[in-house]
């Protein structure tokens, strides 16, 4: 990741962020912004949904690339692949290939299917195909989906026993899902890839409905809300990739980023003093 004018850890952004913003739009968004690096949303999370695919050689792929090194952002995760029953892991093998190509780190995915076996001996699938293109394989629970929780979610990725197969860690999802920063003790560094952050009122979603629209349309700023952010920055190793996910299509996105980035950078200084003194 490029340098940073500001003092601290590295901060990325998710795409869901601005997901109207095509990938190259992105990118620059990002960078202008004085994120270091960004997510992109390259396979939707459910059918008909916003994603941007590109295939590797395409020109679309070329002029993201050379966006990424013109701007000097990083990618650290391209989304998201959701694990259905009937997913056939090598359909995927393209994605991986463009990941790979514009030096991504990881590949998100969510556990839909009711059937624990399946699901880790396609989780299992997945990652296997991906460790040839150097990608981590992160799974991401939402109380909604059939891996809910982090303890769902540690299970699959074990019982799956793949060495590149990590979890993302979202503060909204942890927090809806009834988990704590405790929790977040009992993984091991490697078991830990992308953080996400972003704040939440102290009330709960009465039902998964609500949940989901407040997830993709009703987050707030990090530090605006209730969620116990800097006792979950605490918890984590001190070299967890950050990102902060934090869609509020009431803002424009120039605003909505600025936001973000300011608002993520008071609540890592805050927890990093907390933590010296």
């Amino acid at each position: 990741m490029k340098p940073s004018e500001h003092v601290g850890r590295p901060l990325a952004v998710a795409h869901l962020t601005v997901l109207e913003a095509q990938p190259v739009e992105w990118v620059r968004l990002a960078a202008k912004t004085g994120f270091e690096g960004v997510g992109l949303r390259l396979h939707p999370a459910a059918p008909g949904a916003i994603a941007y695919p590109i295939k590797a050689g395409s020109d679309a792929h070329r002029e993201l690339r050379a966006a990424l090194a013109g701007e000097g952002v990083a990618v650290l995760d391209v989304e998201f692949i959701p694990i259905v029953p009937d997913l056939d892991p090598r359909a995927f093998e393209s994605l991986f290939e463009a990941a790979a190509s514009i030096g991504a780190t990881s590949v998100s995915v969510s556990g839909d299917d009711p059937d624990a076996s399946r699901l880790a001996a396609n989780l299992a699938a997945l990652a296997i195909m991906a460790k040839p293109f150097g990608l981590r394989i992160d799974m991401e629970f939402m109380r909604w989906r059939h891996v809910g929780t982090l303890a769902q979610a540690r299970a699959a990725i074990e019982r799956a026993a793949q060495p590149n197969l990590a979890l993302v860690i979202d503060a909204l999802h942890l927090s809806r899902s009834g988990g704590k920063p405790e929790d977040i003790a009992g993984l091991s560094p490697e078991q830990i890839g992308v953080v996400q952050l972003c704040d939440a009122p102290g009330t709960l979603p009465a039902n998964d409905e609500e949940a989901i629209r407040e997830a993709r349309t009703a987050r707030l700023a990090p530090g605006d809300g209730a969620l116990p952010l800097e006792a979950l920055l605490h918890a984590l190793p001190p070299n967890a990739a950050l990102s902060v996910e934090m869609p509020m299509p009431s803002l424009s996105a120039d605003a909505r980023m600025n936001l973000a980035l300011r608002s993520a950078r008071r609540v890592v200084a805050r927890a990093s003093l907390a933590a010296k003194v």
